[in-house]
């Protein structure tokens, strides 16, 4: 009887793993995560009553922390912010673009994105939860609490807002398709771990 290791699926599951697993491979990875982010923010629907738009960008965010893990993700999301400051096209399309857009009303949410996906990453591995998809999507929800935090404070301090207009416009309207993306990305997440076991 053929052993896993010696099969084609046990030796191409290795060779994954193990360029995964090298330095190189990692930076090839946390490269292809921020241009899976970029595309995601470009994914976006403005909304007239505040300057933050419905975006998938977030989305992306969860889960290149939760594939990734809390080091490779913090760095993808660094990279990615370090793209957008020089000027590459990464950022949703409805702001200036660049620096400009890091220090804009939005700027919070984009300076948070490092440590939700650190904080999506760290919860998935250790949280003390069984069930994989439930561990990823309570990480997804503890990073998810910092994102609106970062991003209602910034939004506050920007545009001189108390807490019940900026609760409406940068927490509130957006919690229904948070809660979604969350399951999304912890039962995407929770099929790529399936598949990374041999």
């Amino acid at each position: 009887m053929q052993s896993t290791l010696s099969s084609p699926q046990g030796l191409s599951q290795n060779s994954a793993r193990s360029f995964t697993e090298s330095l190189s491979g990692r930076i090839v990875l946390i490269v292809a995560a921020t241009a899976f982010i970029a595309a995601c923010a470009h994914v976006t629907v403005p909304l007239p009553f505040t300057p933050v738009p419905l975006t998938m960008g977030d989305f992306a965010v969860l889960l290149v922390g939760l594939a990734l893990g809390p080091v490779a993700g913090f760095a993808a999301l660094a990279l990615y912010l370090a793209e957008g400051a020089m000027g590459m096209p990464v950022f949703t399309p409805q702001g200036l673009g660049g620096v400009a857009q890091i220090v804009g009303p939005t700027g919070g949410y984009l300076l948070a994105y490092p440590f939700v996906a650190a904080i999506a990453g760290w919860g998935a591995k250790s949280l003390r939860i069984n069930n994989g998809f439930a561990r990823a999507a309570v990480a997804c929800a503890f990073a998810s609490i910092v994102l609106f935090a970062f991003g209602a404070t910034w939004l506050a301090q920007y545009r001189h807002l108390g807490a019940l207009p900026v609760l409406h416009m940068a927490v509130t309207p957006f919690l229904p398709g948070n809660a979604v993306k969350i399951v999304a990305a912890a039962g995407i997440f929770r099929a790529i771990d399936r598949l990374r076991r041999p």
